[in-house]
């Protein structure tokens, strides 16, 4: 399992394991033993944000899960609704003190529009005063990296203009069937490493006939498939899960998807989120 060995290394200078845990939809009350059981099986990368309501139980699994602190990567997400300087700084120290740590390695603002607005109005100002809060809290030690998440490339470009710190991370929904191509180029430009969440689609690739069929072809399962077709699209790959099973199984990815094959998969556009269409980052905004 060298994947869980392997890091990417951001424009600062700080590591991140390139295979992490995602948190959306693990309940407080078992993401504690869900982040002992990633660490038990070799994870060191864990993701969570305020708006997952589970910054409490992410923390006690990453304080007693028998780990050195320095060796775990912990991220979360200032809630999308935070769009001033004051609110953001609260917010930043309100994290720290749910998840019972002095510091967090990643904090993103977790989408350029409130989710009720997702895609909607003008929030220029407002996210760049909450971006301000993260570069002062960064340069605070609290953070040790600084990122969004969900902004597209005129919502980068906002932060760009006044920023002291360019974003390290953009953390945006890719998965085979949803490859933002002209965007992840754009990053890639401005040293901005991308974060791939739901590399399985939710769960929605898992019929796809033609995904089966080349999952097939390499022996292995279409979610191993999908998360390596994000690792070698140069992503950070964010599975969620609570099984540790599964934990086990997205972490057996050392194959190598051809060329072709990538292309093939880059090219697809065939995703139904099904009932997870009603999430605003599932609604094709």
């Amino acid at each position: 399992m060298t994947i869980l060995n392997e890091t990417y290394t951001l424009s600062n200078g700080v590591e991140i394991p390139k295979l992490g845990l995602g948190t959306w939809f693990i309940d407080d009350g078992k993401a504690a033993d869900a982040v002992r059981a990633a660490v038990g099986i070799g994870y060191r990368n864990i993701d969570t944000a305020q708006a997952y309501g589970n910054e409490r139980g992410v923390g006690d699994g990453v304080r007693s899960c028998g780990v050195p602190r320095e060796e775990l990567f912990v991220s979360t997400k200032l809630a999308a609704e935070i769009k001033d300087y004051d609110r953001a700084i609260a917010a930043i120290d309100g994290s720290l003190t749910a998840l019972g740590l002095d510091h967090v390695d990643l904090m993103l603002i977790h989408s350029p529009q409130p989710w009720d607005d997702f895609r909607g109005g003008d929030y220029a100002q407002g996210n760049r005063e909450a971006w301000r809060a993260l570069e002062d809290a960064h340069q605070a030690g609290k953070i040790r990296a600084v990122g969004v998440s969900n902004f597209r490339q005129h919502d980068l470009e906002n932060i760009l203009e006044g920023a002291r710190v360019v974003p390290h991370v953009n953390q945006l929904l890719v998965h085979a069937g949803n490859t933002p191509s002209g965007l992840l180029a754009y990053c890639e430009s401005k040293q901005i490493l991308v974060e791939a969440y739901s590399p399985i689609a939710h769960g929605a690739i898992l019929e796809n006939t033609d995904v089966q069929t080349m999952a097939h072809k390499y022996g292995v399962s279409v979610p191993q498939l999908c998360i390596r077709y994000t690792l070698q699209l140069g992503t950070v790959s964010l599975p969620k899960t609570a099984n540790p099973e599964h934990m086990r199984s997205n972490a057996d990815v050392a194959f190598e998807i051809s060329g072709a094959d990538m292309d093939v998969l880059r090219d697809l556009r065939d995703v139904d989120y099904g009932e997870h269409s009603a999430f605003p980052v599932y609604s094709g905004k």
